[in-house]
């Protein structure tokens, strides 16, 4: 029953940390909002445009697990490849400045690197 209550409290506590995030912060057609999910195997992120609730790009590092070379990289190495992608295809949409939300995440690990990748790639934030 104890750790019911702590799994509750934590997962809580995630929310109110993403809500907290995300009021500071919103994404337009000319300055989209870099969203970045994290789960324990993968990385994914999306360009989304919130006053039309739309999502603009997205990329996912299960889309470099079928190039051999990049299936063999860490998961932080997968990430900042992941945010070069992302970068191309934002480049490919004219969009060149981004908001970058990192939700709940603390920014190190993979999405510092998703984030230097995308840096990498062209997009200013």
């Amino acid at each position: 029953m104890a750790t019911m209550k702590l799994r509750k409290r934590i997962n809580l506590q995630r929310r109110l940390r993403t809500a907290r995030t995300r009021a500071k912060i919103q994404g337009t057609a000319n300055q989209p909002r870099l969203c970045v999910f994290r789960s324990n195997k993968f990385t994914q992120a999306q360009l989304i445009d919130d006053q039309s609730q739309r999502t603009l790009a997205s990329a996912s590092t299960r889309e470099l697990l079928g190039n051999k070379e990049l299936a063999k990289l860490s998961k932080t190495a997968r990430a900042a490849k992941l945010g070069e992608i992302l970068a191309e295809r934002a480049k490919q949409l004219g969009i060149s400045k981004i908001v970058f939300d990192r939700r709940q995440y603390r920014y190190h690990g993979r999405v510092k690197a998703l984030a230097d990748g995308a840096r990498k790639g062209g997009l200013v934030f």
